[in-house]
């Protein structure tokens, strides 16, 4: 008998044990269930909000006349900052890791969007991937854009040696500044070889931060436009958006806020006039034959179509204007 009374007393108190736990297991778990709700109301909220903003007609039609103003414009800002601001050293951690690999931060951010927004909108890979291959299309263009312009100022600029005068009058080579005159000149020679060798390189030039920039800039704003569109849609999409598609737009919200942070801090502590209107002039330029002009067509082998293409369940008449 004190055998069996003690089996059934542990078995009492390990169900009590087990119990508590479950108790306070349920007193942690509410919490973080409140926390994870309130956050996800806080991300639907401003995500919506967002969403709304860059879909409307007046950021759609008219962002690049703003981004073309800033190009214009920038360099005024020049007379009011300050050369001893962080954002005046060219070996800034920004102008480091982010301008030197503009695009390829704009091709994972946005090519993660355009994947989880197909995607999510109709389980398509063959759809995915012909909404993807409009980012392969804007590399291969900036690729052969910018060999072209590295070509272009190879052939028409020139390198210099400076050259410093000694005590005797006689001319010795040297480091020299841009005080010194240039005088021993160096052919076949390109920009990065001369660069290398420590000597002054001159030509005209188009700036391709600029044009990558701007281009990037207009990129994000045709791929982030329709999603305004997906969330107000009459018909419900076969699969809403999940948390990780609406933290990826926030990400590419954000990069397109960082773009135009750094190009408005070179147009105002690097000022090249016209070189960096020339690159974003460039950048729209290209910006308008994509998006404006041959994504417009009818989707086809040779046509990924418009951001939105066979994704959206009612057709966006915003999305077809010039």
């Amino acid at each position: 008998m004190d055998l069996k009374s003690q089996n059934v007393s542990s078995r009492f108190t390990s169900e009590i044990n087990l119990e508590k736990l479950r108790k306070m297991a349920a007193e942690l778990i509410l919490p973080g269930r409140f926390i994870i709700r309130v956050l996800n109301a806080a991300l639907a909220f401003i995500t919506n909000v967002l969403a709304r903003i860059l879909g409307s007609n007046l950021v759609r039609c008219h962002f690049h006349l703003l981004l073309s103003a800033l190009v214009v414009f920038g360099p005024v800002l020049s007379f009011w900052v300050s050369k001893y601001s962080i954002f005046a050293n060219r070996n800034h951690y920004l102008y480091r890791k982010f301008l030197l690999s503009t695009w390829s931060w704009t091709c994972i951010f946005t090519g993660s969007f355009v994947f989880l927004f197909s995607f999510s909108a109709r389980r398509s890979p063959s759809l995915s991937s012909r909404h993807l291959s409009r980012l392969a299309a804007v590399g291969f263009l900036l690729w052969g854009c910018r060999r072209l312009l590295t070509l272009l100022e190879d052939a028409a600029g020139t390198c210099y040696e400076p050259l410093a005068a000694d005590q005797d009058g006689a001319l010795v080579q040297g480091s020299g500044s841009s005080g010194q005159p240039l005088l021993l000149l160096h052919e076949d020679q390109t920009k990065a070889s001369c660069l290398k060798a420590g000597m002054v390189w001159r030509s005209y030039e188009i700036s391709q931060d600029a044009l990558l920039l701007c281009f990037c800039c207009l990129l994000l704003v045709e791929e982030m436009s329709v999603f305004g569109s997906y969330l107000t849609q009459a018909k419900p999409p076969q699969r809403p958006p999940g948390a990780p598609l609406k933290i990826i737009f926030l990400l590419c919200v954000i990069l397109l806020a960082l773009w135009m942070f750094l190009l408005l801090c070179l147009l105002a502590h690097f000022p090249k006039f016209p070189s960096q209107q020339l690159g974003g002039a460039l950048g729209c330029l290209g910006w308008r034959g994509l998006y404006q002009g041959w994504y417009r067509l009818k989707p086809s082998w040779g046509c990924p179509g418009s951001p939105g293409e066979g994704l959206l369940s009612i057709t966006d008449n915003s999305n077809k204007q010039p």
